[in-house]
């Protein structure tokens, strides 16, 4: 874990003193507790196929980070969905090499 720097510490030494207050309006606390509620309510079942391999990738990333691998899932899928989460730009595919090349493992000239 990184060392916190001095404003850091600052932060937390006014947090745990009780200094700080909150700016937030109770209209806008009441908007950001149904977000939360919302956002973490599951009312909704899915069931999906997936390649086995791709299944344990998930199941060990899942474990990595210590969570069960159906959160992990339902992680991934509102971060797409909400735009916190988008598909890597499409490098070039590789040039084919010709069947000679293959078989001796050098590149055409």
């Amino acid at each position: 874990m990184p060392k916190s720097d001095a404003y850091e510490v600052e932060v937390l030494s006014a947090f745990e003193h009780g200094k700080l207050q909150s700016v937030a309006t109770k209209v806008e606390l009441a908007k950001f507790k149904s977000a939360a509620r919302a956002t973490a309510i599951k009312d909704r079942r899915v069931n999906i196929r997936m390649s086995s391999g791709d299944l344990q990738d998930i199941q060990v990333k899942a474990l990595e980070q210590g969570l069960p691998y159906q959160t992990l899932i339902a992680s991934v899928l509102h971060k797409y969905v909400s735009g916190r989460l988008s598909e890597r730009e499409q490098q070039a595919p590789p040039v084919p090499r010709s069947k000679s090349a293959r078989r001796t493992g050098k590149a055409d000239a």
